[in-house]
């Protein structure tokens, strides 16, 4: 029985043995390399050349809004005012040492068309030389009159309010009015003059 048992383990112990052995002789399994996808060279030049052309597309169609816009601006503004009825008013300034403007009041015919409140930064834009468009409307032909009334800062910073009128003739085709404020040096007074355009 003891030799039995003992020839039992020896046969146990050399199987574990072989087993160990098989185990450290068995070739490693290696692992396949997964593939790299990177986009070929020439494939980025042709994502590069289609980006470029889709921006000059998209830049394209942005000149082209810009100027159906434009020509959609004119459309309503002939649509809207007729060159046989149209009526504008325009604003501007000279020098500007004696009279700071604030606001200027519009009517025409008794009824006030425009109102309107200058920033400080419109106002140097006029005295730069700008000319601001104040009114466009529509007249029928015939007699009118126009009344300007000018606010601001006078000479020694006195609060300035002062009026100019002109009476007009509207006939066929637009007609062109400018309001002008300038200095009157001698009298050390702003001037406030309605004039129109030939």
């Amino acid at each position: 029985m003891g030799r039995k048992w003992i020839a039992q383990v020896s046969f146990a112990a050399l199987a574990a043995q072989a087993a160990l052995v098989i185990a450290q002789e068995a070739p490693v399994a290696t692992v396949a390399a997964v593939p790299e996808f990177a986009p070929r060279a020439d494939e980025g030049a042709e994502q590069r050349a289609e980006f470029r052309t889709l921006d000059e597309d998209v830049q394209g169609l942005k000149k082209e809004v810009l100027d159906l816009n434009r020509d959609l601006f004119l459309l309503e503004e002939e649509l809207l005012f007729p060159s046989n009825t149209q009526t504008a008013v325009f604003i501007s300034m000279d020098v500007g040492e004696f009279f700071g403007l604030d606001s200027v009041e519009l009517k025409i015919d008794n009824k006030d068309v425009s109102n309107y409140l200058y920033t400080e930064r419109e106002s140097e834009a006029l005295l730069k030389g700008g000319v601001q468009r104040l009114f466009i409307g529509n007249l029928k032909a015939g007699e009118h009159e126009l009344v300007a009334v000018f606010t601001g800062q006078g000479p020694h910073t006195r609060d300035y309010r002062r009026a100019a009128s002109l009476v007009f003739e509207k006939g066929i085709g637009p007609k062109y009015i400018e309001l002008t404020i300038s200095d009157r040096e001698v009298k050390q007074q702003p001037e406030f003059l309605v004039k129109e355009w030939e």
